[in-house]
């Protein structure tokens, strides 16, 4: 599965972004609070609005803090899958819990540096792990390899039946990279730059997509 970012989209033309992903499988919707993360990008109010327009499923990528508070509001907007940060999170099988409760996928996302062996125990409450291959907070980052271990192990324990997930990486994902991913065992794949900076969006989309189900 392939989800495009939309913080490499033209924050001016939202609308417009989304219809020329409309070949993806999820739109992936980075929000960041300038406190998590340093950067600061949309909120509720936005997504509502790109979800009244999207032809595709909305993928909530919430680098907040507070995900107790404020991550349900975005599974009532109709957003798909709403992801949330362990490193964030007081208790994480709540989230999930309301999350799910509120019509959505929920997702856990894991910071590079944050071992899986710690969320172990919460992840069979979740419906999405997000790996990131790159640190949070910025786009046009470079994929760190060092990472993928954890998707493999992640991938080992899916495979043995102890967990059931999607298991999506984000950052640094393009052509030179997606296969190392997908080899790893990664089934959704979150590129930016790779899409929205390519002449043609959905040809963009076409060959990543390719090149993930040939490496898997």
């Amino acid at each position: 599965m392939i989800a495009p970012s939309l913080l490499s989209a033209d924050f001016a033309r939202l609308a417009d972004e989304v219809q020329r992903i409309a070949d993806a499988d999820w739109v992936h919707v980075d929000v960041m609070d300038a406190h998590f993360v340093p950067n600061l990008t949309l909120g509720l109010p936005v997504v509502q609005a790109i979800q009244a327009v999207s032809p595709v499923p909305l993928d909530c990528h919430l680098m907040i803090e507070d995900p107790e508070r404020w991550a349900p509001g975005y599974a009532e907007a109709g957003a798909r899958n709403v992801t949330v940060h362990a490193e964030a999170c007081t208790d994480p099988r709540a989230v999930a819990r309301d999350l799910k409760a509120a019509g959505a996928l929920a997702g856990l996302a894991l910071k590079p540096g944050t071992p899986l062996e710690a969320y172990l125990d919460v992840l069979p409450e979740f419906d999405t792990l997000l790996v990131m291959t790159v640190e949070p907070g910025f786009g046009g980052q470079s994929f760190m390899p060092e990472v993928l271990p954890k998707v493999r192990e992640a991938r080992r324990l899916v495979e043995a039946g102890h967990l059931q997930l999607f298991l999506e990486v984000d950052g640094g994902i393009n052509a030179d990279t997606i296969e190392q991913a997908a080899e790893a065992g990664a089934d959704v794949f979150v590129a930016g730059s790779a899409v929205y900076g390519a002449d043609d969006p959905a040809q963009a989309i076409a060959a990543l997509r390719a090149q993930a189900a040939r490496a898997r």
